[in-house]
């Protein structure tokens, strides 16, 4: 029944799980970039793509970057998060997450996730912090480690909005700074308030594999002149404006978008209100496909709008997710489980866990699905 409607939805040969969609547009605004030979960190478009990231997002202010990590790292840095630090994040995301948090030299706090829609869980949040953490002056203490407790990152898994009204009344009530990462959920919505709008700064990613592309590519966003004039210096290796001499002030990153990734970023842009259409047309035939099979297809929470970004199945035990996985493959369909638990990659398993069973149960059953935009306009 799936390997059909996979095959009439996105044809045969080898089906990726989310692959980017080119056409004359996307080489029309490259061949103008190239002609004007502003291909790297200069150039009108990088301008223009903040600006419409801006209006997507109801931001105020936008900076692009290289990647979506490095967008997630300068909104922590920018946020003066430093080793003697703790970050609070959960424990289901993509490695960046964690890594964005280590590049600063502090400590990720791993929380566990909600067991419908795989984002941080508030509730446990809410229990760490009354619990297992004092005040101390203005500061939140971790009382095992001694640490402070500087920032918080909720990610947006597969799409579909955290609680960020909970989140950011935790965080403001405990004094904490919130960063969303937002890196696949461009065009998601809680109510009408786009995400990334509920916290000091946000991340989202513009790889190959996100709902729009600049190829490889992120963006800072926040409603904050100051932080965002301090990410805008850091991210451009934080030099001071001269005619000829380079003095940097501080330390900063070479994380600037090049013009001709912001080009193709234009180009798709173009486009992004079809693609959330055809994907959420995606997602109903989908969710239509699983109804009465004891498989649970993840539907937008109500009040919220998911970009569908990945499509995600729920199976009632690992031995069935493992089948599908294996069956799957083997007919050229592209499937995968959810990302290892981050608290489980080596690197990052010495550090607080604060779990409730649901990261386990769903690594466990979960496996997304094919979610590319099926044609073009």
């Amino acid at each position: 029944m799936f390997v059909k409607h996979v095959r009439s939805e996105f044809g045969d040969g080898f089906v990726a799980l989310h692959r980017p969609l080119f056409d004359s547009v996307e080489k029309h605004y490259l061949t103008r970039c190239i002609d004007n030979e502003f291909v790297s960190s200069a150039g009108n478009e990088i301008d223009e793509f903040e600006a419409k990231i801006c209006d997507i997002t109801m931001s105020d202010y936008a900076k692009a970057t290289v990647t979506g990590t490095a967008a997630l790292h300068l909104c922590l840095h920018a946020l003066g998060v430093r080793s003697t630090d703790e970050v609070i994040t959960q424990r289901i995301s993509f490695i960046a997450t964690a890594n964005a948090i280590a590049y600063c030299n502090a400590s990720p706090v791993f929380i566990d996730v909600e067991d419908e829609y795989g984002t941080l869980c508030p509730i446990l949040l809410r229990s760490f912090l009354e619990n297992d953490t004092t005040q101390v002056g203005d500061c939140r203490i971790n009382k095992r480690t001694g640490r402070l407790i500087k920032a918080c990152v909720v990610m947006h898994t597969f799409g579909h909005p955290a609680r960020m009204l909970e989140i950011r009344q935790i965080c403001d009530e405990f004094g904490l700074m919130l960063v969303e990462d937002a890196a696949e959920a461009l065009g998601s919505r809680i109510d009408s308030k786009h995400v990334g709008a509920f916290s000091h700064a946000a991340a989202y990613s513009f790889n190959g594999n996100k709902i729009i592309t600049t190829g490889g590519g992120g963006c800072v966003t926040t409603n904050d002149p100051a932080l965002a004039k301090k990410v805008r210096h850091i991210s451009t290796t934080a030099k001071v404006s001269h005619q000829y001499e380079y003095c940097h002030d501080e330390l900063g990153f070479n994380y600037r978008m090049p013009n001709l990734n912001a080009c193709l970023g234009l180009a798709q842009i173009e486009k992004f209100d079809y693609f959330l259409e055809n994907k959420r047309q995606t997602a109903t035939k989908y969710h239509s496909l699983f109804v009465d099979t004891g498989v649970k297809f993840w539907v937008e929470k109500s009040g919220n709008k998911s970009n569908y970004w990945l499509n995600a199945l729920s199976f009632k035990s690992k031995r069935d997710k493992d089948f599908f996985l294996k069956k799957t493959n083997s007919e050229q369909i592209m499937t995968r489980p959810v990302w290892q638990l981050l608290d489980k990659q080596p690197y990052f398993a010495k550090y607080t866990v604060v779990s409730n069973g649901n990261a386990e149960r769903i690594y466990d059953t979960t496996v997304n699905i094919p979610s590319s935009v099926t044609k073009l306009i």
